[in-house]
């Protein structure tokens, strides 16, 4: 058994902080998210970049977004500096396994890739979204081709299950430890394309179609 805990870090998208059930809503039910709140520690002043990227670089780096080069979305501004020192790469210099499962957002050309940056296991969509720019083309959030460290990759699946579905396999295949599993969902972020299932879950809590997707 070793003395160094195994991390799991898991980052939604574009999910504000009233989109669950335990900080008030009325509507979205999360009675996982829930409990976990109830039992676990919570960061209350706890402070981000302004949007994604940003965030990213900032939670990978320990440094503040601009320092680290990534101030934007888009244009090039989201390519983390080729010389910073990841949390991935100093993790695996204390002998973790490290895994990317999800969004990455910053850079998808040499040298910016997640698995050029300390991962030794990553599966990632491109660009700022799935199907945006840079991501293979018919990409929808179902049944997509992502990249494994770096090759183009067919997943059957909806976006999520298929990070969360990796993410546990990276855990099972390294449960003897130390491991790093950073898992970054796609979702909740726009355009919200949903598994119907979920949709349908709310469909008697509000007759708008787009709010029920919020919610799902």
């Amino acid at each position: 058994m070793t003395s160094r805990p195994n991390i799991i870090f898991v980052l939604t998208d574009d999910q504000g902080y009233g989109d669950l059930g335990c900080h008030g809503n009325s509507a979205i039910r999360t009675p996982c998210l829930d409990r976990f709140h109830q039992d676990a520690v919570r960061f209350t002043d706890y402070h981000v970049g302004s949007t994604c990227a940003p965030t990213r670089s900032g939670l990978l780096t320990g440094h503040y977004c601009n320092s680290a080069g990534v101030w934007h979305t888009i244009g090039g501004r989201s390519l983390l500096r080729a010389d910073e020192w990841t949390l991935a790469d100093a993790l695996t210099g204390a002998g973790y396994r490290t895994g990317h499962f999800g969004k990455w957002h910053l850079g998808d050309s040499p040298p910016y890739r997640p698995h050029e940056r300390g991962f030794a296991e990553s599966i990632y969509h491109a660009g700022g979204g799935i199907g945006n720019t840079g991501d293979p083309w018919g990409n929808d959030y179902f049944d997509d081709t992502y990249f494994k460290n770096g090759v183009p990759t067919p997943y059957e699946g909806y976006c999520t299950d298929v990070f969360f579905r990796e993410g546990q396999r990276f855990i099972k295949e390294n449960a003897d430890g130390p491991f790093f599993c950073y898992i970054a969902t796609n979702a909740p972020h726009g355009p919200l394309n949903v598994e119907p299932h979920y949709v349908g879950a709310y469909a008697d809590s509000t007759a708008h179609e787009v709010r029920a997707r919020f919610y799902g």
